[in-house]
């Protein structure tokens, strides 16, 4: 067979690879050659990378079982992995996908290891049935995510924890918010109906937000490079209206890169007395500045680290302060499925740390009177109610939560647990989020 097909192939393998290494997905598809293939076969490269990527877990529980030796490794798995989600998940005949497959091992591995890559592929074909109720048997291969974190996750959430690992496991919904200040989301959808194969889902209770179906490139939104919509999730979408803002207000947006939440409160508040945009990476607030660009938005944009107002507070405190804490983006994973592979159950109490450190230096900043709004897309709660347990813990005379939200949760978020809101994995369609909302009494106790 031509490299025709193995191209995808050899790239998709070569971005698995990446990622167990410990590169995000975009920087080992980019160091994979992708910007060589045309756009229809990066298209099929990605497709391939993210499911290997996805069900990799459970592909390690087959190939242990397609192998004499202990499963493979490196490159080698990497492909192998591509090779079964291609036989198990895709529609690509089975012929077609074990024929590419050692065609991208020729090139990738030489001649000995892909006639290995065509005989462990071929006996998979095989056995099938009784190699997928083996898989089936082990935590890892049933629900294909790290043990760690589904042991995490059954004792975070006992009656939610498999429903969550299996929404990770699936293609992610496509979710935008209209921006407000140019059009309505009536006016959006009429307007767009006919231009493309999509439908649009409005659902009531969460103004601004449309699901196109089918989900497809960004380029081809309706009005996204004029700026009547921005790609943001559903779950992501209840931090901004929970901030309650109104003209006038200063407001700081603390780790506010690639700005999805900035512009979403300026479209809310066009007028607002000054809308602070703070980031401590370059690039990433130069995204920033396009995407607020294409909306016809602006925002002071500062350069800055959070856990150091010293250096580029400049006195004058805040009405409203949303923090968008880093975080383990456990809540997530059915559009990063890399965070599977990257992240390692030690990694969760450092990002707790600095979260709580981030709400210390931050409060200072905030008005008698003011709010800040907690909001991390992790459903893990050493970084969610534990962060804000602890903080209202050890500020009892100068902070406390406010849990009524105005309806602005509606059916979106569930008020499990003593504090804050989370919307979990595929419940409604949205990602995983949590929300702590929390106010500086006007006189200190």
């Amino acid at each position: 067979m031509s490299g025709t097909s193995a191209g995808p192939r050899r790239v998709s393998a070569l971005t698995v690879y990446g990622v167990l290494q410990g590169r995000s997905y975009a920087r080992a598809l980019d160091a994979a050659g992708y910007s060589e293939l045309t756009p229809e076969r990066r298209a099929l490269a990605a497709e391939l990378a993210l499911g290997a990527l996805r069900w990799h877990h459970r592909h390690a529980q087959l190939l242990e079982r397609l192998m004499e030796r202990p499963r493979p490794s490196g490159k080698l798995g990497a492909l192998l992995s591509v090779g079964l989600f291609q036989l198990v998940r895709t529609r690509i005949p089975d012929h077609a996908a074990v024929s590419s497959c050692v065609s991208a091992g020729k090139a990738l591995l030489g001649p000995a290891r892909a006639r290995a890559v065509n005989a462990i592929l071929r006996r998979y074909l095989r056995e099938s049935h009784s190699l997928e109720k083996a898989a089936d048997q082990c935590l890892e291969g049933r629900y294909s995510h790290p043990g760690w974190l589904i042991r995490r996750l059954q004792s975070a959430w006992p009656g939610h924890w498999s429903s969550i690992l299996r929404a990770g496991n699936r293609k992610p919904p496509m979710w935008l918010r209209v921006n407000r200040a140019r059009t309505s989301r009536r006016s959006y959808r009429a307007q767009s109906t006919g231009a493309g194969p999509w439908r649009f889902g409005l659902p009531d209770d969460l103004p601004g937000a449309l699901q196109l179906d089918p989900p497809g490139p960004v380029r081809d939104v309706p009005g996204f490079t004029d700026g009547l919509v921005s790609v943001q999730d559903a779950g992501a979408q209840l931090a901004a209206p929970l901030l309650g803002v109104s003209p006038g207000m200063r407001i700081l947006d603390a780790c506010a890169a690639p700005g999805g939440k900035t512009a979403h409160l300026l479209e809310l508040c066009p007028e607002p007395g000054e809308l602070v945009a703070l980031d401590i990476d370059g690039e990433r607030l130069e995204r920033l500045e396009e995407n607020l660009a294409r909306l016809g938005l602006s925002a002071t944009i500062r350069r800055g680290d959070a856990l150091r107002p010293e250096e580029w507070f400049d006195g004058v405190a805040f009405d409203r302060i949303l923090l968008d804490a880093p975080c383990s983006t456990t809540g997530v994973i059915r559009r990063h499925p890399d965070i599977k592979h990257l992240r390692r159950d030690d990694d969760i109490a450092p990002f707790a740390r600095v979260q709580g450190r981030l709400l210390e230096s931050l409060w200072p900043l905030l008005k008698p009177g003011g709010r800040l709004l907690y909001s991390v897309c992790s459903i893990l709660p050493e970084e969610t109610v534990d962060v804000i347990r602890r903080f209202l813990g050890e500020n009892r005379a100068l902070a406390r939560e406010v849990r009524s939200c105005g309806g602005v949760t509606g059916g979106w978020a569930l008020p499990l647990t003593r504090h804050g809101y989370h919307t979990l994995p595929g419940r409604r369609c949205a990602d995983g989020h949590f929300n702590a909302l929390l106010e500086k009494p006007l006189q200190i106790r």
